[in-house]
């Protein structure tokens, strides 16, 4: 049996990305548990044993997927000007009723919960996503501010698109970035006031 379809060329780079496109794609659509090792190979035209091969194993596999998804910036600015503002509008242009899935987002939603899968996505989601918001926040706390943001970001997309809640399905784009950036605002700018300070007596 080949590991690769009749007249594939075998190019190992090539094969490793469509492997590692279809798992993108599959735990994206069905979550770590229900994505199957099988399913994935047969969406990237290669046998299961080839997965193994090139990816030790399915949690492996999607390590890299995770990586892969949250490795590109997506409704996170990528400099620090007006950096509130342009988180907002991406969002809200993103989560619109016309608008692209989010797939990190999904994916994160569909396996964060699973025992295997979701320190991963914890760990691609700091190293990613949350050290790229940190970076651009900076000042004291950016890590704890960035998640904040991010925690932000996720709740609106969960009930926008989603969900569907009406309110938040309804409202116009820019109305939405322009309430949403005055939310983000005091997270992402350095406070004024001292970690603790308020709480130290003299």
């Amino acid at each position: 049996m080949s590991d690769t379809e009749p007249g594939r060329r075998r190019d190992a780079a090539g094969t490793r990305e469509e492997i590692l496109g279809a798992a993108v794609v599959e735990f994206t659509e069905h979550g770590y548990a229900r994505a199957g090792v099988r399913q994935i190979a047969e969406r990237a035209g290669v046998t299961a044993m080839m997965i193994n091969r090139y990816f030790g194993s399915k949690e492996g596999l999607f390590a890299e997927a995770v990586d892969r998804s949250f490795g590109l910036p997506t409704v996170v600015a990528q400099g620090p000007d007006g950096l509130a503002s342009a988180v907002a509008r991406s969002l809200a242009e993103r989560t619109g009723p016309e608008a692209e899935r989010l797939d990190p987002f999904l994916l994160m939603l569909r396996s964060a919960s699973d025992p295997v899968a979701g320190p991963i996505v914890r760990r691609g989601i700091e190293a990613h996503v949350g050290a790229r918001f940190a970076q651009l926040i900076g000042g004291s706390e950016a890590d704890v501010r960035a998640q904040l943001g991010l925690a932000l970001v996720s709740g609106i997309w969960l009930l926008r698109a989603v969900v569907g809640t009406g309110a938040l399905v309804a409202v116009d784009n820019e109305r939405l970035a322009d309430l949403l950036a005055r939310m983000l605002d005091p997270i992402t700018r350095e406070s004024d006031v001292e970690p603790d300070a308020e709480h130290r007596s003299d």
